[in-house]
């Protein structure tokens, strides 16, 4: 049955209608999930096509869904899933489909798995290849208290090539613990993916030991009466034979799990009765390799894996996304534009990035520069290192990272990069307030785990104009720095017909006043110039506006000069208060001896931030022009 030949069904389903949780799911029979599975592909691809979110990925696994709720006593069983890009159809399927529609918006559900959220979450995901650690983790909790359930990781395969799922599966095979691991192999994850593993997945059966087997086994099958003929009529049934068989004794069983597939992912009588078998009849650590297609059911997803990996709102019959509001350019695009041209100069620039070329903007840079690019996979600790090496010989690397994912790689920011002075260039894409995608994606911590290390430079431009600047201004300086900008369009200023380097740690004012210093960083500045010039308007109040620029060093002499001249301060910055850019102007304040009338900050609070448009957010969390003003009167004396 078609997506279209569900269009008859209704908005959800006449299934859906009566599906309250997986209790009334495994009262059906085996057609009526079949048909369950095209209602839940109906209402997904439905749904994401309004909110926007994470399609490919979902509409892939929901005959796996459908299979594990089905065999397992969930919430009983805990099932794990990994980062949650394929998890739509178990929210849908645990309680949340009249719910689904509000996904991702403020206010509705998640996105990614929450425990808070659902006691079918049992484990909360955003960032990818925790899902075995954790899994692991609650069986031995089950097995100390001595009861007994099931235990299920369902892990991608792109989420492999982190090192963190290796840590788990070797683990895991060592104790013995009876649990399962599904890897849903789909061969990406959200680029294609990279690396000796996902070679060695998706190519085995391409390979030369692998013809001779299948040709040496088909001349010994085919001549057999009744099965021979109709064994080899449908190839894929060998191709899937053959690699279970070549792949089990390489890997998975010489880390200790027994390996079971691979199998198909759609097929629910196949999925149902493997895990049927494993649950009752094993006693020890089992991978179970699913073989899915991203983007199933929904043809164009399929034909094109990476757009609809995760996409904004769009029109399901043609697939084309929704205009932005704005036409200028996005502050990702802008930094691959800029890395290009100030590469086609210098032959030592290389780029790096962990499974995110086009969420960083480094196509461009990856097709001009092949030998000069690197994709490491979902590995972000290894490419800072890998990035330090190539810096001892002479290389200026620039690695285009998520803010939020980079906190992956603290320690090898910290010991292989700043610790030896090396020249690395962090690059912080999704900063500060990233939208939809909510807590785990947040880029609002940057400034404060960064900050604090010795000798590195930390900045943030005001516009698309001075980030290209400062990617210049990155390339050029001898030490480690990093530059960090947000996720969106922006703000359409005109571009210098130069790329020029600016001084390091070296402020600008942007307003003259006498009465408060603003002083704002990144995004922020912007609305504090807003602020000021309503406030000027109004003969209300004279604002100062700095651009600090620099989060470090500051720039100690211009910024102490504008608060002795006002006697007041305000700092506005889109990261969280604690450890952040305000901090970091209030220690320089009281190494300076300053004692100002007054100081205020503007910025997030001391809790995890919700999911919701970047819009609603800052105007909650008072990053706007309207905050700034008020916060600014708030600041004056009464008589004033």
């Amino acid at each position: 049955m078609s997506l279209l030949q569900v269009d008859r069904i209704g908005n959800m389903g006449t299934l859906l209608e009566n599906l309250e949780s997986p209790q009334d799911l495994r009262k059906l029979s085996p057609d009526q999930l079949k048909m369950l599975a095209e209602e839940v592909r109906k209402l997904i691809v439905d749904t994401i096509s309004k909110t926007g979110g994470h399609l490919a990925s979902s509409l892939g696994a929901v005959e796996l869904t459908i299979a594990l709720h089905y065999v397992f006593d969930t919430p009983r069983d805990k099932v794990v899933w990994d980062v949650g890009h394929q998890a739509y159809a178990h929210k849908i399927l645990t309680g949340r489909s009249r719910q689904f529609a509000t996904i991702r918006q403020h206010g509705g559900i998640s996105g990614f798995l929450k425990r808070s959220e659902s006691e079918y979450d049992a484990f909360g995901a955003g960032h990818s290849s925790t899902s075995i650690s954790a899994a692991l983790g609650i069986a031995a909790a089950r097995d100390i208290a001595g009861e007994h359930f099931h235990v299920t990781a369902v892990i991608g395969d792109g989420s492999l090539t982190a090192g963190l799922a290796f840590e788990g599966l070797n683990n895991a095979g060592a104790k013995k613990r009876k649990f399962n691991v599904v890897l849903n192999d789909n061969e990406m994850s959200i680029s294609p993916n990279v690396g000796a593993l996902a070679g060695y997945l998706s190519q085995v059966i391409t390979g030369a030991r692998y013809n001779r087997l299948k040709a040496e086994v088909e001349h010994l099958v085919r001549p057999l009466p009744l099965i021979g003929e109709s064994f080899f009529r449908f190839g894929k049934r060998l191709d899937e034979f053959l690699k279970g068989f070549l792949t089990s004794g390489m890997l998975f069983e010489e880390l200790g799990f027994k390996y079971v597939g691979p199998i198909d992912g759609h097929n629910l009588h196949q999925l149902i009765e493997t895990l049927h078998n494993v649950r009752d009849n094993v006693d020890r650590p089992t991978l179970i390799h699913v073989l899915t297609r991203k983007g199933k059911g929904y043809e164009l997803a399929e034909k094109n894996k990476v757009l609809f990996h995760g996409t904004p709102p769009f029109c399901v019959d043609t697939g084309e996304w929704e205009k932005p509001d704005s036409s200028a350019p996005s502050y990702t695009q802008v930094f691959g534009d800029a890395l290009v041209q100030l590469a086609e100069k210098n032959d030592r620039i290389v780029a790096l990035t962990a499974a995110m070329c086009s969420g960083t903007g480094l196509e461009a840079f990856a097709r001009r520069f092949p030998g000069r690019f690197f994709d490491v996979g979902i590995a972000e600790q290894h490419a800072v290192t890998f990035a330090a090496g190539l810096a001892t010989e002479g290389y200026k690397p620039v690695i285009a990272i998520y803010s939020s994912f980079l906190q992956r790689a603290y320690d090898q920011i910290f010991h292989d990069v700043c610790l030896q002075d090396l020249p690395v260039v962090f690059a912080l894409d999704r900063a500060g307030l990233v939208g939809d995608d909510g807590p785990t994606h947040h880029g609002s911590f940057d400034f404060a785990y960064l900050r604090h290390l010795p000798d590195i430079v930390v900045m943030a431009p005001k516009d698309e104009n001075e980030l290209r600047h400062m990617i210049k201004t990155a390339v050029e300086y001898p030490g480690q720095i990093a530059v960090r900008y947000p996720r969106g369009t922006g703000q359409g200023v005109a571009f210098d017909a130069e790329l020029r380097s600016i001084g390091i740690g070296k402020a600008e004012i942007l307003q003259e006043g006498n009465d408060v210093t603003l002083v704002a960083i990144g995004t922020m500045v912007e609305p504090a110039l807003e602020a000021a010039r309503r406030l000027a308007g109004e003969g209300a109040l004279s604002v100062e506006v700095v651009n600090a620029r620099f989060v470090k060093p500051l720039d100690v002499e211009l910024i102490c000069a504008s608060i002795r001249k006002t006697g007041r301060v305000l700092t506005a910055e889109e990261h969280n208060l604690m450890g952040g850019f305000g901090s970091a102007v209030l220690e320089m304040m009281q190494e300076q001896g300053l004692t100002p009338l007054a100081v205020r900050r503007i910025g997030l609070p001391d809790h995890y931030i919700e999911h919701g448009k970047q819009s609603i957010l800052r105007r909650k969390y008072g990053l706007d022009a309207d905050h700034i003003r008020e916060t600014l009167l708030a600041m004056m004396p009464r008589d004033s």
